[in-house]
């Protein structure tokens, strides 16, 4: 396991020690330093991380009256979403899973001329999607909170060349394509130990922080107990750094799903408690609308960045892109109104029964 400072890692070592009496798995995994203090959740140990899950995070985002013809600007809000991952950014890219810092900004380039708009993963799974008629949702995401994807430079703000850079940059120069994304991270996020000062600045600024687990574990080999401990041992690392922004984004290291893929979503460990709206896999194919019947929260696809001519291209992002723009996959394309779901009326069976009410088919 990475550093944690030393204060954590005695209390997250509590619930590994109880973890180690009813789990080899466990035992092989605790913390070195044992302590009789388990992890509470900052306030509450019964604190329930879904609570107040939006906290106004999409006000800009919001896409206007309503006023518009939802059949003028083909709206569908039934299509499909891309949520890309992203991992290193780095000049020296050593997998598949590694893009150049001028490889990243020619796809935000690619999806501002292509119409689309960058929305968290909190946005996208609550539904909170309130882009301009005529637009696309895009989720931005992060795995592994590594500085390359961001860190502070000397002057408080993100050093250059960092994932969090580009992106401002980009949208300073195209109005309206939001510098907003979700990073999904693991113990000392970015090379800080505890990332107080790094969360911070991503929440204050717009960004959302998930879950990876605290050890970057494959979830799929540990029993139920040490699935909790990982997730929720994690968990109090950010509620620590941010008391006040509920965690309610999961990415799965590895896509890796627990053999209970229920504990993906919610459990409990040593106290603290967890509930995710939305738990992201490594990879695949773009997310079905957050509206269709079609959404498993449980296992919501995402797209590794990368071009066609590459291991796996038939399934990368630029590859997905293609067929999102020449309408081989249907994309969403917002109508506008946050109060309603239009979508052409032969998609209407694939409307989630939650949101009968706000149908507006044409």
């Amino acid at each position: 396991m990475r550093h944690i400072i030393r204060g954590d890692r005695a209390a997250l070592a509590a619930i590994a020690i109880v973890l180690a009496g009813c789990s080899a798995t466990a035992g092989s995994r605790t913390p070195a330093t044992p302590d009789d203090r388990a992890p509470k959740a900052p306030g509450n140990a019964q604190q329930d991380s879904h609570q107040n899950p939006q906290r106004g995070r999409s006000e800009g985002a919001r896409g206007g009256s309503g006023e518009t013809d939802p059949a003028a600007v083909r709206a569908n809000e039934l299509g499909a979403v891309p949520v890309l991952m992203y991992h290193q950014i780095t000049d020296e890219p050593q997998s598949i899973d590694d893009r150049t810092p001028q490889e990243f900004r020619a796809e935000l380039e690619r999806l501002a001329r292509e119409g689309y708009v960058p929305v968290t993963a909190r946005e996208f799974t609550g539904g909170d999607m309130n882009i301009p008629a005529g637009t696309h949702p895009v989720v931005l995401t992060f795995d592994d909170s590594t500085p390359s994807q961001f860190r502070l430079g000397e002057d408080g703000r993100p050093a250059p060349g960092t994932a969090v850079d580009i992106l401002l940059e980009v949208a300073e120069n195209h109005p309206g394509f939001r510098p907003v994304a979700t990073f999904f991270v693991n113990a000392d996020p970015f090379g800080e130990p505890g990332g107080r000062k790094t969360l911070k600045w991503l929440d204050d600024h717009g960004f959302e922080v998930g879950n990876h687990t605290l050890e970057h574990s494959a979830l799929e080999d540990a029993d139920d107990a040490m699935v909790q401990w990982d997730i929720a041992s994690n968990q109090w690392l950010i509620d620590k750094a941010l008391p006040d922004s509920p965690v309610v984004s999961m990415a799965l290291p590895y896509g890796s799903v627990p053999r209970n893929r229920q504990l993906a979503l919610t459990g409990e460990y040593g106290g603290v408690r967890y509930r995710h709206q939305g738990v992201y896999l490594a990879g695949g194919r773009p997310a079905p609308s957050p509206y269709s019947s079609d959404l498993d929260p449980g296992a919501i696809p995402r797209i590794r960045s990368q071009e066609t001519d590459t291991e796996e291209g038939a399934y990368s992002s630029s590859a997905w892109l293609d067929k999102l723009g020449d309408g081989t996959v249907e994309p969403y394309t917002s109508d506008g109104d946050p109060e309603t779901v239009s979508f052409p009326r032969k998609q209407a069976p694939r409307l989630a029964f939650d949101h009968q009410e706000a149908a507006r088919p044409y």
